[in-house]
């Protein structure tokens, strides 16, 4: 029986799957959201992405926030902040449904993050997932989780630097590896170039074709729904539609704005 990953049976329909970022390490706000979504008329998030690269989360919060999330049907994916074996063990371990890595610069990197992902033989992954059953709703400690663990769970690593984008065919050919995640921010400032120019453009579509044509799912963090609407008609499988803290900031001053008797500034978002 294979683990419940609401986020691998989203890209198994050929859907764009969208997702969040949080960045405060609150499960109620992290609940809050995906209830709301669950309750509207719109397709509910089937993912979260859990920031403990820039956020204020880190992996003592992960176990609240991996079985809240689970608990509301989407997946956790936890981002670590860096590549080490160390941290994306801890991460498992507390039940994420996948793993996303910064900064990944070159085919070398690639490897090392699918082994430190999977259990031996196949990968280097320590044993230990006393928690990790708590993220997968019915699922037991023991065989069901360890023997679906490498097939089920999401390897995924961002590309955002120029040693990256000048590697990424060969990145994205790396087996075991599921995604390539385009961090907007770091690539334009990492390759030189204006975010939204030109350039900028030219390297993420390289980066979204070296993905399908190896087979692989191709992602982007977007700063608000529109944005993230054009990135799914480029056909990236996995788009971000805003932060906690963006949706909650637009939010107040929409609400703040109405009882003035303001019109709300709706221009676009240029950040998190």
């Amino acid at each position: 029986m294979a683990l419940n990953v609401a986020l691998r049976t989203s890209l198994a329909r050929q859907s764009t799957a969208y997702g969040f970022w949080l960045t405060v390490p609150s499960a109620p706000v992290a609940r809050t959201i995906l209830r709301a979504a669950t309750a509207s008329p719109v397709e509910a998030f089937s993912w979260v992405l859990v920031d403990a690269e820039h956020g204020l989360i880190t992996d003592r919060d992960y176990y609240d926030l991996t079985t809240a999330i689970a608990s509301e049907g989407a997946s956790p994916i936890i981002r670590v902040p860096w590549q080490e074996e160390w941290m994306i063990k801890r991460a498992l371990d507390s039940g994420a449904h996948g793993i996303l890595t910064p900064m990944c610069h070159s085919v070398e990197d690639a490897r090392r993050v699918v082994r430190y992902c999977k259990y031996p033989p196949v990968g280097c992954r320590g044993y230990g997932p006393l928690y990790a059953p708590h993220a997968f709703p019915g699922v037991q400690a023991g065989g069901q989780y360890d023997d679906n663990a490498d097939q089920n769970l999401l390897v995924m690593v961002q590309i955002e630097s120029k040693s990256g984008l000048d590697s990424v065919e060969e990145i994205a050919k790396v087996e075991g590896l599921d995604v390539l995640l385009i961090g907007p921010f770091d690539l334009a400032k990492q390759i030189g170039v204006v975010r939204g120019g030109d350039e900028h453009k030219a390297a993420i579509e390289r980066i979204l074709k070296a993905a399908k044509a190896a087979g692989k799912k191709a992602a982007i963090f977007c700063t608000d729904g529109a944005q993230a609407r054009g990135y799914a008609e480029q056909g990236f499988d996995m788009v971000s539609v805003i932060t906690d803290q963006g949706a909650m900031g637009n939010a107040m001053v929409q609400s703040l704005s109405a009882a003035q008797g303001r019109d709300a500034d709706n221009k676009p978002r240029d950040g998190y």
